[in-house]
């Protein structure tokens, strides 16, 4: 089986294309990044190290690299000839890989088996956003007949790696790739390391309210108190508090909109801070907390589920606070807390509610974020 994995990162390295060679597939890494491509063209090996209870190393080999803005071509040939796509590029950047895809799809030799693309991505249904932009990019009108789109849920840590690490990558020993069945229609391709599932929704909801929201949370907050890792801020015991908080809340939804048991939401609760805690991972609060502009939208990790439980008029304070801190979150070098504090300092707090948050002003929610934002920040003071 061939797959071609859109983004040759850390996480495209450590996590998708290394489940994807445990289960016997040729990859091939597609990069738009010129130096990391040929240092994969050159090697013949790299290693992926877990850390955490249960530490392994695996060699990974037998993989090709191509640069999808250098040589085109090529990359609609491995496509062509692939049984699977998949990505970990970030949802904003799927829609400029979608026209490659799209090519490689129309260039596939008639009657052969459908690829199979799946996006995975920190998003709700990303392979959505995807099959939308390679629709968009397709010609032709046999899209269907030549490929199926299955939305995924994603989850591992994979940290800041080591100056000189090269193409070696260090993550922790937890992870889960979720993947729906139904659009393969009882021809799930054999790769041990998915998890095959008939209604993705509550996997998606359940890792994105409480595995992300709990890491920007203890992200924002450990910025504010000083803290330089995730590990040693959940260490501490108010910010522990805060991040139990914000779970409780996001368990509580989980329950009553997925029928998650009580002790379920438990049990993963305490898994997920025992991973945020794991010393073997040094993550900085400043990786972790960045991009504040995308995780305080409509759909993301704070605003879903605090409107959500608003509506059900549920405890969300903790989510509040969260949102407080992210407003407070200012490293330097990150675009989006740039846009952030510019939109914070020269808008009036419902304005900046709309354009931060996305909520309709007749949302219950949306009075409580205008006045998270006023008690914060005097308009117009730039």
């Amino acid at each position: 089986m061939r797959a071609v994995h859109f983004g040759a990162g850390n996480i495209g390295r450590g996590f998708v294309g290394l489940l994807l060679h445990e289960a016997g597939c040729e990859v091939v890494f597609s990069d738009v990044a010129a130096e990391l491509v040929e240092q994969l063209q050159q090697a013949e090996s790299y290693e992926v190290r877990t850390v955490g209870q249960h530490p392994t190393t695996t060699t990974v080999t037998g993989f090709r690299a191509v640069n999808s803005a250098q040589d085109p071509d090529t990359l609609t040939e491995e496509i062509a000839s692939a049984d699977l796509v998949t990505t970990a590029v970030g949802a904003p950047i799927l829609r400029f890989v979608a026209p490659a895809i799209a090519a490689g799809i129309a260039a596939r030799p008639v009657g052969s088996p459908r690829l199979a693309v799946l996006a995975c991505e920190n998003a709700i249904n990303a392979t959505d956003l995807l099959e939308k932009e390679i629709r968009s990019a397709y010609q032709g009108d046999d899209l269907d007949d030549r490929a199926l789109f299955a939305n995924t849920a994603v989850d591992r840590i994979v940290p800041v790696q080591a100056e000189g690490s090269g193409l070696d990558v260090t993550v922790e020993d937890f992870y889960e790739w979720a993947v729906e069945r139904g659009p393969f229609a009882g021809n799930e391709p054999d790769i041990p390391g998915i998890t095959w599932v008939d209604a993705l929704g509550p996997y998606i909801e359940r890792k994105l309210f409480t595995v992300n929201t709990g890491h920007a949370t203890t992200a924002w907050h450990g910025w504010a108190a000083g803290h330089a890792t995730i590990a040693e801020s959940i260490a501490d015991p108010a910010i522990a508090r805060e991040v139990e908080a914000v779970l409780g809340e996001t368990s509580a939804l989980l329950e009553a909109v997925h029928g998650f048991s009580g002790e379920e939401m438990a049990i993963y609760r305490r898994k997920v801070l025992a991973r945020f805690a794991n010393t073997s991972l040094p993550d900085p609060v400043e990786r972790v907390g960045r991009s504040p502009l995308r995780k305080l939208s409509r759909d993301d990790r704070i605003i879903s589920p605090a409107a959500a439980l608003a509506e059900r008029g549920m405890g969300h304070e903790g989510l509040l606070t969260a949102l407080s801190a992210a407003l407070l979150f200012t490293p330097e070098g990150d675009e989006e807390v740039e846009r952030l504090q510019h939109i914070l300092r020269s808008s009036d707090p419902g304005a900046a509610t709309a354009e931060i948050t996305g909520l309709d002003p007749a949302h219950p929610l949306f009075p409580e974020v205008r006045s998270r934002i006023a008690g914060v920040y005097s308009p117009h003071t730039e």
